[in-house]
């Protein structure tokens, strides 16, 4: 009898009737391939993997449910209904009939995603912890170029662009930046919504290309959902601090990269039509801002340029009234770069500081019309810049490199700027994502950030080479100039008390210990005759060896693989030790 035998009229049972092949689900939904993968993508359906596959290892895995969920999908029907819309103007073109065929594809049948948010997020913090792919896939696509070959439009990249200027304007506003880390890939950038830590990557701001091991097929349906999605947070955002959305711009304002002027501009002109509302009928008032409104919306329509800064929508969202619960932290980035001015100069990461710098506190201006002040404002403190200038140097402010604001940003105070000044090597540039004491090796800069920090909190730590015991000494704190003498006698004459009473605990407890020796050794020399006693160490590996054998295969095979991980971290840890000993000895 075959293994998977069922009888005639017999239902299926256990993994065969709970899952299905990725071929009968198309049989069943009679899709074909690409139309599968967009349900699966927007309903948020995804593979399974039955501990029994009844149809063998190579197969895909749906289960029943699930298909039978995109079974009943409004949204298959609409599918459906382009598809046959398609065909039409495919039959017009082939007729050349050009004029039916322009008429066709203007009344071409849309859908919306909008009951899919909705249904896949019933709440707010649901959308929130989802919301990490979704701006890092949207931040993306927003830098990159248009495509017809990817069909990839110029309308959805400007889209895009607007989209993560809007998620980067209300989180500057609200300080919620948390973390920001440079690397390869990319700026890491972490902030803190809700109580929900949201991690995103964002492109470095250079020429992007297209390779072609990547289905942008998929990609382009990705981003049709967290579009949508980053429209729906952008909205509720804005809404939480009584802002219209979405926001309208000057296109002059906008062609100049001056959309912080440009917002400005359009709050001014809201208040003034509000101001003017009571001396001119409510019908007049109402079709006067709907006019003016049109206008602006098809201005920036006609005049959209990817040159638009995060930095436009900032005065929009800080000139609400309403006030919002900060916590310690909030406070703490709120006030970093307080009463600091600072300049960016053309070649450094314009975007990502005009983006940080807000978030923390900072007044930030740049090279180029529409900027808040010029490059000779003597009340500028800082001035960032990447290479040396051959200009005039102004002697009231300092002269950093771009890290220096994203190391104070991960440290939350000012760092020194000797070690970032223009012409020098930086200090290394430490990732706030990596936890130095987990991983078990902790850089010399993260000590000196360390201890730069407890100077700013007033506290006391040992110096390098020494151990915390050593601050309990009253020699050395009064050496240290943090206690008085008199502090110092009293705090002595403690310790040496605690001393006295430590060591006559230590002196009772070894006099039990050899009482309970004397008697366990007679026992032990009769049994085992001439073998010694194991010592603790051997007496600590067999008990560990004996929990090992004592665990499931599974539990012990985990047990396992975290021992070798446990090993390959020591051993580079002590490889970066190694190489930073030999660096040592070649400088020396």
């Amino acid at each position: 009898m075959p293994k998977h035998y069922r009888p005639a009229g017999k239902k299926k049972e256990g993994n065969a009737a709970r899952y299905m092949t990725r071929s009968q689900a198309l049989k069943h939904l009679q899709v074909n391939l690409n139309l599968f993968r967009r349900l699966c993508i927007v309903k948020g359906i995804f593979p399974r993997e039955p501990k029994k596959k009844v149809k063998g290892n190579h197969h895909t895995y749906y289960h029943v449910k699930d298909i039978a969920f995109l079974m009943h999908e409004p949204l298959l029907e609409k599918f459906r209904e382009i598809k046959t819309y398609q065909k039409k103007v495919k039959k017009a073109k082939a007729k050349k009939n050009e004029e039916l065929a322009r008429l066709l594809l203007t009344r071409q049948p849309t859908y919306k995603l909008d009951r899919l948010i909705r249904e896949r997020y019933p709440t707010f913090i649901d959308a929130l912890r989802d919301l990490d792919d979704c701006l890092t896939m949207v931040h993306l696509f927003a830098v990159l170029p248009a495509s017809d070959r990817e069909n990839l439009e110029v309308k959805r990249v400007h889209n895009c662009r607007r989209l993560t200027h809007e998620w980067q304007a209300y989180i500057s506003r609200c300080h919620a930046l948390r973390k920001v880390f440079v690397s390869v890939k990319g700026i890491y950038y972490q902030a803190e919504l809700e109580g929900q830590k949201i991690t995103w990557l964002t492109p470095h701001a250079i020429q992007q290309v297209f390779t072609n091991d990547v289905d942008f097929g998929v990609l382009l349906t990705f981003l049709e959902f967290y579009e949508t999605l980053l429209a729906f947070i952008n909205f509720k955002l804005y809404h939480s601090l009584n802002v219209k959305y979405p926001p309208i711009l000057d296109s002059r304002l906008e062609a100049l990269a001056a959309d912080l002027y440009a917002l400005s501009r359009y709050i001014d002109a809201s208040s003034r039509g509000m101001a003017v509302e009571p001396k001119v009928d409510a019908s007049s008032s109402s079709q006067s801002n709907d006019r003016e409104e049109s206008e602006l919306r098809l201005a920036q329509l006609q005049h959209q340029l990817p040159s638009s800064e995060p930095g436009a929508l900032m005065h929009l969202v800080a000139d609400n009234n309403k006030e919002v619960e900060e916590d310690e932290e909030t406070r703490v980035c709120k006030s970093l770069f307080k009463d600091l001015k600072f300049f960016l100069s053309r070649e450094v990461p314009r975007e990502s500081l005009l983006f940080v710098l807000p978030a923390f506190g900072g007044m930030v201006s740049w090279e180029g019309e529409g900027a808040p002040f010029k490059e000779d404002d003597e009340s500028i403190t800082h001035h960032i810049i990447d290479k040396p200038s051959a200009g005039h140097v102004y002697l009231s402010r300092v002269y950093v490199q771009p890290q220096w604001i994203y190391d104070c940003v991960n440290a939350r105070i000012i760092l020194p700027t000797e070690k970032y000044l223009v012409g020098r090597i930086p200090p290394p540039h430490l990732s706030p994502f990596v936890d130095n004491e987990a991983e078990g090796y902790v850089p010399d800069y993260a000590e000196t950030i360390k201890r730069l920090q407890a100077a700013a909190r007033n506290e006391v730590l040992p110096l390098p080479g020494v151990g915390k015991e050593d601050l309990e000494d009253p020699q050395n704190l009064l050496y240290a100039g943090v206690m008085s003498r008199a502090e110092e006698a009293e705090a002595a004459k403690n310790k040496k008390k605690m001393a006295a009473q430590e060591k006559q605990y230590h002196e009772e407890l070894k006099m039990e210990i050899t009482a309970s020796k004397d008697v366990v050794a007679p026992v032990v020399a009769e049994d085992e005759g001439e073998e010694s006693v194991p010592d603790a160490m051997q007496i600590a590996q067999e008990n560990a060896d004996m929990s090992t054998v004592l665990m499931s295969r599974k539990k012990r095979k985990l047990y396992e693989a975290m021992k070798i991980g446990q090993k390959k971290k020591k051993a580079s840890v002590e490889l970066i030790e190694q190489r930073k000993k030999k660096l040592n000895d070649a400088q020396s």
